[in-house]
């Protein structure tokens, strides 16, 4: 917990790009919820607030002014997003400008959500790419007086952020960057996510081209890459990454059954292990699936907890509507559905089939699907 004291500057934790801040009941509701939708956010909010499940979520609590946390933020983030009122922030950020070359972007959402206003570094500092972000993962709308907000193209640091996809490494956000806005020869290639990712109301750029695979990509010989896939990448398409960002949307789903008690290590080893098998990243997974009798699994829950994944549960009626290569009448016997981690993937991911029907290993099931996405 931080407690704010006059004339010190408190210590924080920063692991994620940007600060969200909230001071009221219902800010910090939301906070916390804009927190799943968007995945580069550290969050802060009054103890008063509290839930109980902070420290879990890696959530910090502040006790005092949050004019006395403000100043820390702006010195060790790219942007502050406040859910605070604009005129609040306006005084408060008054005293602590420096420079528009190196002050950090300031964006305002009401309390309710339905506004997300850039106040800050707009261009240099990058809030209105920002705003329109995040005001997409949000579902408000984004409010930008810069007169000059012409260049519509992707903001390589934000790409995806309003579905959740992360990219892998930092390393060359800035270089790639700069490839994209100097309108050098950018490749782009999905293999799985979100297709509408075109966000503006202009014909994408000729300098971003689209291709459908790796290898046209490498024949093509990009100034830069921007690759979208849950897979791990092989040895020769490393080249592409020579300046080029991975990007990891939440494609994945984890069919999950196991025995009364098992260990979260067990439970994590076993899925560590199989997504390596299938070469595939676990920055990708979005959600654990499994019956509705596992719902107190204590194992299945901290597993969840700690990666940061929706935990979802299905009715034996449920999972019995999903098709099965290999019903299982013993499963029947004991959970009333003929197979668990399979049917339980396959309702999530609304797909066609896995990527692996069903592995058993010690105490614990697994399955995994690719979450079906529609095209743009």
């Amino acid at each position: 917990m931080i407690n704010l004291i006059e004339g010190e500057i408190p210590e924080i934790n920063v692991s994620k790009p940007y600060a969200l801040v909230a001071i009221t009941k219902h800010g910090v509701a939301n906070a916390r919820a804009y927190a799943e939708r968007f995945p580069y956010v550290d969050v802060y909010y009054m103890k008063k607030f509290e839930y109980g499940d902070e420290e879990q979520k890696n959530i910090q609590l502040f006790d005092g002014t949050v004019r006395l946390l403000l100043p820390a933020l702006f010195k060790q983030y790219k942007a502050m997003i406040l859910i605070i009122s604009l005129g609040a922030v306006v005084r408060m950020i008054a005293p602590i400008l420096e420079d528009k070359k190196t002050d950090p972007a300031v964006l305002v959402v009401d309390d309710k959500g339905q506004f997300v206003i850039s106040v800050l570094s707009g261009h240099i500092g990058g809030a209105n790419a920002l705003t329109h972000e995040f005001a997409q993962a949000i579902h408000a709308a984004p409010i930008i007086t810069t007169a000059s907000d012409v260049q519509k193209t992707i903001p390589v640091d934000l790409f995806g952020a309003r579905f959740g996809w992360i990219w892998d490494s930092e390393e060359k956000l800035t270089p790639v960057s700069a490839s994209v806005v100097n309108e050098e020869h950018v490749a782009i290639v999905q293999e799985t996510g979100e297709r509408d990712w075109w966000m503006h109301d202009t014909v994408m750029p000729d300098t971003l081209k689209i291709y459908e695979t790796t290898a046209a990509a490498i024949a093509a010989q990009p100034h830069a890459t921007l690759l979208i896939t849950d897979r791990l990448i092989e040895q020769h398409e490393q080249v592409l990454l020579e300046n080029g960002v991975i990007y990891r949307p939440k494609s994945l789903v984890l069919g999950m059954g196991c025995n009364r008690g098992t260990s979260a290590e067990e439970i994590e080893a076993c899925i560590d292990a199989t997504l390596a098998e299938l070469k595939l990243s676990k920055k990708s997974v979005k959600a654990f699936a499994t019956i509705d009798l596992k719902k107190d699994e204590q194992g299945f829950i901290d597993v969840t907890a700690k990666n940061h994944w929706q935990f979802v549960t299905y009715s034996p009626q449920e999972l019995n509507e999903m098709p099965l290569s290999n019903p299982s009448e013993t499963v029947f016997k004991y959970t009333g559905a003929y197979g668990v981690s399979e049917p339980a993937a396959l309702r999530y991911s609304n797909a066609n089939s896995w990527v692996l029907e069903k592995k058993k290993s010690g105490n614990v099931t697994i399955s995994v699907a690719r979450l079906a996405f529609e095209e743009a």
